[in-house]
């Protein structure tokens, strides 16, 4: 049996028996004003409103890269060009289907083309999966226009589709659906006929919860919705209470206000139990957030902070370690960030702690305030321009690779603080060695050190 066959016969029962059909489907946009979100993509004028319109897309695009986090429409926008521009749907996923199967599906839509004047439109999910040789397979059909393509991937398409069906694409970046996108789809999916059709009514703690454990996926929300209103209609429930959605979820309502104080207190949890070296403490309000819900690039940005802030040169692999994490988790997202940011945090508290730069950058930015400052000394200054050397700039500068051991003795600091000391090295883990190299650096400079400690 052709591919599109199913894609057909699943059509035909959604429309005789719409309770057949998972409410993720049943509640799939049938036109680009039904689409939640995007609305960056779907404005007047847009590509994919040209597109879909019959007004021509961009020139030389044959095809359309949809990139962009789970949940977020790619299968749904790919359905509405189908049905807009009244096109075959036909969907493959590359985690299943292989060049046997495309090429199957091409040849089936030339013959549709052919004979009945029918185009295709290709959906092809997770294109990032296929490999060179696979995604090569493609381009004939692209080329020649047999079918019009819409590939999906979650992955950089700049890395992970090849650059011929790159550039014969229109690459269309979705955005993660906010919490009011998802709001409006669980309401619609309450009261519209293909959904609940008012039959429950959600009451605002267990929908705040729906939206937490969504994290911005369309798909799951419905899904989750779906198991819950299941639940109530068992029991002639007519409500679909909290604690219906954590049975059916098997989560518990996490206690958590990303807009309010508990984000920031526990936020503020999550760094001190760090600081103070608790692992496990440290692990649970991670786990809190990520459970709320919480934007997992907030988390990996107090990670990096803090790595600064409260681990500094005492162990110098903390804040690559904390970038490293923030990196990964802006390719991956959730829900295998998660892993990620576990990583990092465990990292950043049990490594050694130091708050010395922290209070060496606080103390010399007093000084600055305090308009300790003056004129940078004459022989550091630019000499590299036209009667710099009649100003007296860059004269008598000592360079330091000339000098045995490379530390010249020479003044560097302005007048003003020439003798402050602002870093005052911890001997905690591999900060200690900077203590003894601080200590011989200034006694061949000369400091003697000056002035109220900068850690008082």
């Amino acid at each position: 049996m052709e591919p599109d066959l199913f894609t057909a016969a699943a059509e035909d029962r959604q429309e005789k028996d719409p309770s057949a059909s998972p409410l993720a489907v049943r509640m799939r946009p049938r036109a680009l004003d039904e689409v939640v979100g995007q609305q960056h993509l779907l404005k007047p004028g847009s590509p994919l409103r040209r597109l879909v319109e019959g007004s021509g897309g961009p020139a030389g695009a044959s095809s359309v890269i949809l990139w962009g986090p789970p949940g977020t429409g790619k299968t749904t926008l790919a359905y509405v060009v189908s049905k807009a521009t009244n096109k075959r749907f036909v969907e493959l996923s590359a985690i299943t289907a292989g060049v046997k199967e495309v090429r199957a599906v091409i040849e089936s839509a030339r013959r549709a083309s052919g004979g009945f004047g029918k185009e295709t439109v290709l959906f092809l999910d997770e294109i990032h999966r296929f490999s060179k040789a696979q995604q090569d397979s493609l381009l004939p059909a692209v080329e020649n226009r047999w079918v019009t393509l819409i590939a999906a991937t979650t992955e950089n398409p700049y890395f992970s589709v090849i650059s011929p069906l790159l550039s014969r694409s229109l690459l269309l970046t979705l955005e993660p659906l906010t919490d009011d996108d998802l709001r409006d789809l669980v309401r619609r999916a309450l009261t519209d006929e293909r959904g609940l059709g008012g039959a429950l009514t959600l009451p605002e703690d267990a929908e705040a919860h729906l939206l937490r454990i969504a994290g911005g996926d369309a798909r799951r929300v419905l899904t989750a919705l779906e198991a819950a209103a299941g639940a109530a209609l068992a029991t002639h429930e007519a409500e679909i209470t909290l604690e219906t959605v954590e049975a059916t979820v098997d989560r518990a309502a996490v206690k958590y206000d990303r807009d309010g104080d508990q984000h920031y207190d526990v936020a503020s949890a999550l760094i001190k139990s760090i600081r103070g070296s608790d692992v496990d403490a440290a692990l649970h309000y991670l786990a809190r957030m990520i459970e709320a819900g919480e934007d997992p690039r907030f988390i990996a940005r107090r990670l990096m902070i803090s790595a600064s802030e409260d681990i500094g040169l005492a162990d110098p692999t903390a804040l690559p370690t904390a970038v490293a994490a923030a990196q990964a988790v802006a390719m991956i997202g959730f829900p295998e960030a998660a892993l990620t940011l576990s990583h990092a945090t465990i990292a950043l508290a049990l490594a050694p702690k130091s708050n010395a730069a922290t209070l060496a950058i606080f103390a010399a930015q007093e000084d600055v305030r305090k308009g300790l400052a003056g004129p940078v000394p004459a022989h550091l200054r630019d000499g590299h321009y036209k009667g710099a050397a009649k100003l007296g700039h860059a004269q008598g500068y000592i360079y330091p690779h000339d000098v045995q051991g490379g530390i010249a003795a020479q003044q560097y600091a302005p007048d003003a603080v020439r003798d402050r000391q602002y870093y005052t090295p911890t001997r905690h883990g591999a900060e200690a060695r900077y203590a003894e190299v601080v200590e011989r650096v200034r006694e061949r400079l000369g400091r003697q050190g000056g002035g109220p400690d900068p850690a008082s």
